[in-house]
């Protein structure tokens, strides 16, 4: 099946099972720009090839195959180290995602293996019975299962496509730098762009609701009053933001405790003792300063807690387990913000 996404197809193989796609190893600029919007967070769901059988160079019956997720960003990854070898690439339908969160919610999963195995009638086109899985789909894939079912033994592949090369070349060898999962500053920061992009529409009724609570006062409502203390209360949010979405990411293994949210509190208070430090009072009153910290603390929290799905420290479980411990204290933060603010100009 021809992907979606034409621009990258060079040609096709024959085969006994059929035409089988001939992929392009050199990223175009459409895919750079695919890279950008998926980085972006922008129609992310529906960034995708369709799943089934690829291949690069001229590959034969006894040519390795790779198998992958038809999420684009991980297929292009992919290809675009296999530049001068002759493989096959097996897509499964993972619905848009990545190897490493479609393992965890099984979608790259033993039975779609198996399945597309079958669809693509893989037995027909290679002698041998070898399938190389990358490590990160290792949590949805039982390797002796697929054994059992389709007669193909699973190996598995490095961490990074671009050890891909060594590993063939080494007799698939992995070297223990080739199973450890890094999360680098590089790899942390690239992750930004997209919480920044999931946080634009929530915070614009966030912004909104704001707005309208800094207008109340002892005169019922007042438009310069909603004006003078919403910019207060605005720039509040954003350094709860920047704490929790920026600086959590950027400073992360130097931030004590384990648990995201926790680290957001942390950064919260700095950027609020920060705040204070260069700026004074943030506005009036005592209570409309607590009120503000409570904010910024609230949002520094939730956002960073947001991260911790992106990343290689947390499991679902985990993930599960800091929002039930998480979310409480987000909420009281926010009662206490909520409240003061309100109060504030009858005082």
């Amino acid at each position: 099946m021809v992907a979606k996404n034409y621009y990258f197809v060079e040609g096709f193989v024959e085969t006994s099972a059929g035409r089988v796609t001939r992929v392009a190893t050199k990223l175009a600029w459409p895919d750079f720009f695919g890279k950008l919007r998926a980085r972006l967070g922008l129609r992310r769901d529906s960034y995708l090839v369709s799943p089934g059988l690829y291949c690069v160079g001229q590959p034969d019956h006894q040519s390795p195959v790779l198998v992958t997720a038809n999420y684009k960003l991980t297929f292009d990854a992919l290809r675009s180290q296999l530049g001068g070898l002759d493989a096959w690439i097996l897509v499964l339908d993972t619905f848009g995602v990545n190897v490493w969160c479609a393992a965890g919610k099984k979608n790259f999963s033993t039975r779609e293996l198996v399945r597309r195995i079958e669809l693509c009638g893989l037995s027909e086109i290679v002698s041998h019975r070898r399938l190389i899985l990358p490590q990160l789909g290792a949590p949805g894939v039982a390797a002796h299962q697929v054994k059992k079912e389709s007669g193909f033994e699973v190996k598995w592949g490095p961490i990074r496509a671009a050890d891909l090369k060594k590993y063939l070349a080494d007799g698939l060898q992995a070297t223990p730098v080739m199973r450890e999962v890094t999360f680098s500053l590089s790899e942390r920061m690239v992750l930004v762009p997209v919480e920044l992009t999931i946080l634009l529409k929530p915070s614009f009724y966030v912004l909104a609701l704001v707005l309208l609570l800094s207008g109340i006062g002892p005169d019922f409502f007042s438009v310069s009053r909603a004006w003078g203390r919403g910019s207060a209360a605005f720039g509040a949010y954003g350094l709860g933001v920047l704490a929790g979405a920026g600086l959590v990411p950027l400073l992360l293994p130097w931030i004590p405790g384990r648990q995201f949210f926790l680290k957001g509190i942390e950064m919260g208070v700095l950027v609020v003792t920060g705040a204070f430090l260069l700026w004074g009072k943030m506005i009036g009153s005592g209570l409309e300063s607590l009120a503000l910290i409570s904010f910024v603390i609230a949002v520094s929290s939730y956002t960073a807690m947001n991260f911790t799905g992106a990343t290689p420290f947390t499991s679902l479980s985990g993930v599960e387990k800091e929002m039930r411990q998480g979310l409480p204290v987000q909420i009281a933060a926010l009662v206490v913000a909520i409240v003061g603010w309100l109060a504030s100009p009858f005082f």
